[in-house]
């Protein structure tokens, strides 16, 4: 069932609860084992392109809609920790080589790799120290967005104050933030009330029309009708849960609107969201902020549109960003072992 979600006119989780809204859908398993650390993913109606974190290559998988490896392409490249993947309107594939738990690292990259196996790499340096950045966007007239991963919900983004350079380093300019609420859908390695608003991969329609950006237990979708990032990303989005996925960090959209979610982890299930088109007539993007508390008083629950209470990002306990911080640490061994 196609639905269209008209974001300036509905609240995202009002259309959410209504009856046939979205259905998801479980496509087919990753028992490849070369498919076990899935971070990024790309489609373009026929194939999904796919790309692990870690590796010593700049590697991408090439799926049949079975989840068959039907082609790898690879470049020579030897990239750090690659988070993304996003793929340019002429077939390239960018690979966003920005993973940085520890925050040690003085540039990151972005990786260009053609279909034929040239790869280059685009250093980048942020204005304000070492960032994780696990999302990527690219627009439709090529210009990449990071978009960081934090795990108070406020998310900065970055895009290149100049054309790219290679080898560079390019300086990257801040050019926003917005803030995730946490949810109480449940999934990802660590608990939803920090899990759901760590923002861990990103994607943009072949159209340039709508952004995409996941959480380990949420995708949310920004409509962008001139194509603008920034300006979608300061509309109000629609909400899709993404419940019980080990360690989502993958999104996609199809040309028809299909979202296409994965997760790391062997065996894990590629899940589709059949249809979902995102509308938006021009409207002032939101821009009312809750208000910061008296001295004295705590900051109330945010009241979402069907009736739940959510802490604020700013609310989240110590304890579960501690389990947090150790989770990425240990991953940020691992790679490097």
């Amino acid at each position: 069932m196609r639905v269209v979600l008209t974001l300036a006119l509905m609240g995202a989780l009002s259309v959410l609860g209504a009856p046939g809204a979205a259905a998801q859908e479980d496509q087919c398993a990753l028992t490849d084992d070369r498919l076990a650390e899935v971070s990024g993913v790309a489609a373009d109606g026929e194939h999904w392109y796919v790309v692990n974190d870690g590796g010593r290559a700049s590697t991408v998988y090439v799926l049949d809609r079975d989840c068959t490896v039907a082609d790898v392409i690879t470049g020579p490249t030897d990239p750090y920790d690659v988070e993304d993947l996003a793929r340019a309107a002429d077939g390239t594939l960018w690979l966003s080589d920005t993973g940085d738990n520890d925050k040690d690292r003085k540039t990151v990259a972005l990786i260009s790799l053609t279909p034929g196996g040239k790869s280059t790499v685009h250093r980048v340096t942020y204005p304000d120290g070492p960032k994780d950045s696990e999302a990527l966007l690219l627009s439709r007239d090529g210009v990449p967005h990071l978009v960081t991963k934090n795990p108070f919900g406020t998310a900065d983004i970055y895009r290149p104050a100049k054309k790219l350079t290679s080898p560079g380093p390019t300086a990257l300019e801040h050019v926003g933030s917005l803030t995730l609420r946490p949810t109480d859908t449940q999934g990802g390695p660590v608990p939803a009330s920090v899990g759901s608003v760590l923002v861990t991969g990103g994607a943009v329609s072949p159209d340039g029309t709508v952004v995409a950006l996941r959480t380990y237990t949420d995708a949310y979708l920004y409509a962008a009708p001139d194509g603008d990032i920034l300006a979608a990303l300061k509309r109000e989005p629609v909400r899709v849960p993404l419940p019980n996925e080990p360690q989502g960090e993958a999104i996609a959209i199809e040309p028809d609107g299909t979202l296409v979610s994965m997760s790391e982890g062997e065996g894990s299930t590629v899940r589709t969201v059949s249809g979902v088109t995102v509308t938006a007539e021009e409207a002032p993007p939101t821009t009312e902020a809750t208000p910061e508390p008296e001295p004295g008083q705590t900051a109330a629950p945010v009241v979402e549109d069907d009736g739940l209470a959510t802490i604020p990002a700013i609310g989240v306990t110590a304890v579960a960003v501690g389990a947090l911080l150790l989770f990425m640490h240990r991953r940020a061994t691992r790679k490097r072992a």
